[in-house]
């Protein structure tokens, strides 16, 4: 018989973390019992000097005489003083509420992996730690992973889910999106195209999407309990739990224990560490923890508007004109407008992560037009967002700060359906929409259309509040010279002695005629708007198909009553749209 302070049952990245903060405290003999041949990452288990018993599925835990337990498996009897099962419960397969398109059944996985997951874009869906060992496992042979924890409190994952996730993250080799669930999905060229409920997460196409996925295969929990006395076997979150024992989160596991059991051993949270502002000493180690890039040049036409262009330490770059990539920096960097944000000693040591399109130089220093697949970095245009009563932004004061060499987080995942995929004729009439940093895709789209010889009217058109707004001014101007078939149209709302216009007057006062060489015929032209949700006017569709507008008109309005369609949730249409905030 086999003698131990604590036993793990369950190799799992709960059961792992307990086991090795259960060590870290001081506890000497620690075991983890592993039903199958290998732990969900077999690395760890070197690098902490775990002591792991494979192939031992625990088959009963009963209570000794001297109120010990003993715990059973075909090969081995432990005696413990108290155990954590931390196995994954069985969990049901529960689909979305939302339709499945019937096409894509195959591609939606609820039961088991997808095979042969190299290089494709997979979707995971659910909470807690069976999804950050599915994501784990679909990263490790290969593939992207977008995570979707709707919700989840990270305090709840065990330290090292939360660890791993973050470290594949850096690596570029997922994202996680906490709070996000999808709402809608759509058969898009014969993937799944999904659509997020949050109007901050971008529609993104997969391969791939997994729902609930019980990350232990689908075998149950069937250990049977005896005769335990109260707090000796505790057992993670989830179905079933016996009613003898108690149910701990896989973040508070190993401190519930400690403090039941072993209460002379220091205390070592499995939550996220609390530092609060000002500390300094950690800060460089949450840098080295959370960025995977580094800012190489950061122009700024004015102090409260850049261009900035980013390095990644791992991963390519290759994107389509017009698609995204998210940047982040951490709360505890400063702020250069000295408003405090909301919650800040709960969130100073998270990551503050938002999407921007990716803008284009359009121009190299040789004055060629640009071949951004021969680079290795990516641009992007922003402007500073000032703080209100209503909002205080978190990113942008932080990112003011920041100057070449500075490190950032890139996210791994370059996406978004808002591309030239749809014009398929070089003789189209293409228009650009766009206020202040919207011109950002226009800008990676017009180099793109060029670069391939579009012959068709091209016109772009952006809205800014002052001339100097416009950092791309001059670089349109020279592409205006060289190309007949291009047009620039920069508006001004604020500027001092020049008319104010907007984006929707030039739709209806005949300057884009004027510039297109003829009426914007809508049978053969795609509309690209991009930036304030005011001029773009996108309306509500129910059901039924009624359509409601907003009571400002905007371009949206402008467009379909010409006879434009809207592109939208499984729509082929010709207006293009993608909103700012």
């Amino acid at each position: 018989m086999i003698h131990q302070d604590f036993v793990v049952i369950g190799g799992t990245l709960a059961g792992l973390s307990a086991a090795i903060q259960a060590k870290e405290s001081g506890l000497e003999n620690v075991l983890l019992l592993e039903a199958g041949e290998a732990v969900v990452q077999p690395e760890i288990v070197g690098q902490h000097a775990l002591s792991v018993e494979y192939q031992a599925p625990v088959q009963r835990i009963s209570v000794l005489d001297d109120g010990g337990l003993l715990i059973e498996a075909p090969r081995l009897v432990v005696k413990a003083r108290v155990a954590l099962v931390a196995e994954s419960p069985r969990v049901e397969s529960q689909l979305p509420s939302f339709d499945l398109p019937p096409s894509l059944f195959e591609r939606f996985h609820t039961g088991s992996l997808p095979v042969n997951v190299g290089d494709k874009d997979v979707l995971v869906v659910g909470k807690g730690e069976w999804a950050a060992d599915t994501t784990l496992l679909l990263v490790g042979a290969g593939a992207g992973v977008v995570l979707c924890l709707g919700g989840t409190d990270p305090a709840n994952l065990s330290r090292l889910a939360r660890r791993q996730l973050l470290r594949v993250e850096a690596e570029r080799r997922a994202t996680i999106l906490w709070n996000s669930q999808p709402d809608g999905v759509a058969d898009v060229g014969g993937y799944p195209m999904v659509y997020f409920a949050d109007r901050r997460t971008p529609d993104l196409q997969f391969d791939h999407v997994v729902f609930r996925l019980d990350a232990s295969g689908g075998s149950s929990v069937g250990i049977e309990i005896g005769g335990v006395p109260n707090r000796s076997v505790y057992w993670l979150i989830g179905d079933p739990i016996p009613e003898e024992v108690v149910a701990v989160s896989p973040g508070e596991a190993w401190e519930t224990i400690r403090s039941d059991h072993y209460p002379q051993l220091p205390f070592l949270s499995g939550r996220p560490q609390t530092w609060r502002p000002g500390d300094e000493g950690p800060i460089e180690l949450l840098r080295d923890e959370h960025y995977n890039a580094t800012i190489t040049t950061f122009e700024r036409a004015h102090s409260d508007l850049w261009l900035l262009r980013i390095k990644p330490d791992r991963g390519d770059t290759s994107h389509l004109a017009g698609q995204y990539a998210s940047l982040g920096l951490g709360y505890w960097e400063s702020r250069t407008d000295g408003a405090r944000d909301r919650n800040l000693g709960k969130l100073w040591n998270r990551l503050i992560r938002r999407s921007y399109s990716i803008s284009s130089p359009i121009l190299d220093e040789a004055g060629y037009l640009v071949d951004e697949s021969r680079s290795d970095e990516l641009e992007f245009y922003i402007v500073l967002v000032p703080p209100s009563e209503e909002r205080i932004p978190a990113l942008t004061p932080r990112l003011a700060l920041k100057a070449p060499g500075d490190r950032i987080y890139l996210g791994p995942k370059v996406a978004g359906r808002y591309t030239l995929a749809p014009v398929r004729r070089p003789e189209t009439t293409v228009l650009f929409l766009a206020t202040g940093t919207g011109e950002a895709p226009h800008n990676s789209m017009t180099r793109e259309l060029l670069r391939k010889g579009h012959n068709g009217p091209i016109v772009s058109v952006v809205s800014v509040r002052y001339q100097d707004d416009l950092a791309y001014h001059d670089v349109h101007r020279t592409l205006e010279k060289r190309f007949q078939n291009y047009r620039y149209l920069p508006l001004v709302t604020r500027e001092p002695g020049t008319p104010k216009r907007y984006v929707q007057d030039v739709i209806v006062d005949g300057t884009l005629a004027g510039l297109l060489g003829g009426v914007l015929d809508p049978t053969d032209a795609h509309v690209y708007a991009c930036g304030n949700p005011a001029m773009i006017g996108l309306p509500t569709i129910d059901g039924d198909g009624l359509v409601t507008y907003p009571e400002a008109v905007g371009a949206c309005q402008l467009l379909l009553e010409m006879g434009f369609t809207l592109d939208h949730r499984g729509v082929a249409g010709n207006i293009h749209y993608e909103e700012y905030w």
